[in-house]
């Protein structure tokens, strides 16, 4: 008799369904229905029923039943061993990031950082967006890091990876110490974030800002306020970021937003959110396309086969088409944002919705000398640094780099700016610098 395994249902406020098995697992378990689990002479009181699994508590309730209760958030604690992360991926504009939380209780389902959890022998389904890693005494080892004499300043992105304002950032307030530090160091820095919390630390990042130091990045996948709560189930809604982009504008803090990720099927909106965000105070926009890393590739399947079963298909299928025929290419220069008609179809429709409206259009497609060899990784030198912190950059020197397409002209490299940080060095406000 053929196995048959009962389909997932959605929890409400999670974005995924089930505790998905890590990479590092040697056993997987999946619920199925042994025909035990439902027998009719079995009431809830008998003591012949047999105890459901976790697995099935979440996936064997029928249509009628009540949404499955949504597993609590757990915090846990580390000892910070270092506070700045840096990186030389040249598909990246900068090269130190600082991210205070491990997970994200913002939940959402095409997160690149769940996989993640699983270096921690958690999950990088529900285990990611419930239990938390806050990490002590960050703010002491940024001050440590910074003040060392062999520290080179550059730019600091906070929340590359999860959301440093997520909803517990209200109790732990780590991103804000972390804001005190820098500010206190004259040190550029930029935010990126899904949460209107960011508007209870504007005592900090005004002055900051006024000063050239700081900007904020607002990230608005879609303005589809019910695609959102299957999306993004514990982020703000589209409109109240967009009124976060609006306070945060009003106080004289340089916004961007991100339209990311972009994908195939599912928010189709993307001209709408850049209208919106531009028309709400936002200066400039990024974008890029959606990554399915590791095990994300069965999560993210999972939440098309539990919320939109009949687009799954022609979602991957287009993912594919940009990927070189797989789910995902790690490939420098390719990465962000894909390869092929569709994945430049994606790029004209951002540059032309940003000059439409005003915005400095930040993309993250990097043109790679083109090579015999299709499968081959460029190298850091072969590619083209993006502009996607365009508050941040200043182009330098154009460099051509040969490519078929002969007619477009060289695009221009970018490298961090800070002469807009030296009047802070003049009043003795600084010591960076």
């Amino acid at each position: 008799m053929d196995e048959f395994q009962i389909p997932l249902r959605s929890i409400k406020g999670r974005g995924v369904a089930n505790r998905n098995a890590h990479r590092f697992e040697k056993v997987s378990r999946t619920a199925f229905d042994d025909g035990w689990s439902s027998a009719p002479d079995e009431s809830p009181q008998s003591p012949n029923r047999r105890a459901a699994s976790p697995e099935l508590l979440t996936a064997e309730a029928s249509p009628g039943a009540p949404e499955p209760v949504a597993p609590p958030t757990e915090i846990r604690w580390e000892d910070a061993r270092s506070a700045l992360a840096r990186n030389d991926s040249p598909d990246l504009p900068f090269a130190q990031s600082i991210n205070p939380y491990r997970g994200c209780e913002h939940g959402c389902s095409y997160c690149y950082a769940r996989p993640t959890h699983s270096y921690l022998n958690l999950s990088p389904g529900l285990d990611f967006e419930r239990i938390i890693i806050a990490k002590r005494g960050l703010a002491e080892r940024l001050r440590e890091e910074i003040s060392s004499p062999s520290y080179k300043p550059s730019l600091i992105v906070i929340g590359s990876a999860t959301d440093c304002y997520q909803p517990v950032e209200r109790e732990l307030r780590l991103t804000r110490a972390l804001i005190e530090v820098l500010g206190e160091a004259r040190h550029p820095f930029a935010l990126i974030t899904k949460s209107s919390n960011v508007e209870r630390d504007l005592d900090l990042l005004a002055p900051l800002a006024q000063a050239g130091l700081a900007a904020v990045h607002i990230t608005i996948t879609t303005l589809d306020a019910a695609l959102t709560r299957k999306l993004e189930p514990r982020a703000a809604s589209p409109q109240r970021r967009l009124r976060t982009i609006r306070t945060l504008a009003a106080a004289g803090v340089p916004v961007g937003v991100s339209v990311a990720p972009q994908i195939p099927f599912i928010n189709e909106d993307m001209e709408h959110v850049l209208e919106a965000a531009a028309q709400a105070g936002a200066r400039s926009a990024f974008y890029s396309v959606l990554r399915l890393p590791w095990e994300l590739n069965d999560i993210f399947q999972q939440w098309l086969q539990t919320h939109y079963p009949e687009r799954a298909e022609r979602v991957m299928g287009r993912l594919s088409e940009m990927r070189g025929g797989r789910h995902y290419d790690a490939h420098f220069g390719t990465r962000m944002t894909g390869s092929g008609t569709w994945a430049e179809l994606i790029a004209q429709r951002f540059q032309k919705a940003c000059a439409r409206h005003g915005l400095i259009a930040g993309s993250r497609s990097v043109r790679a000398a083109r090579s015999s060899n299709p499968s081959s990784k460029p190298s850091p030198s072969e590619v083209q640094i993006p502009q996607e912190a365009p508050l941040f950059l200043a182009p330098t020197v154009c460099e051509a780099i040969p490519t078929a397409d002969s007619h477009r002209p060289p695009s221009p490299r970018y490298a961090p700016d800070f002469s807009q940080f030296r009047p802070g060095l003049a009043a003795g406000q600084a010591s960076l610098f």
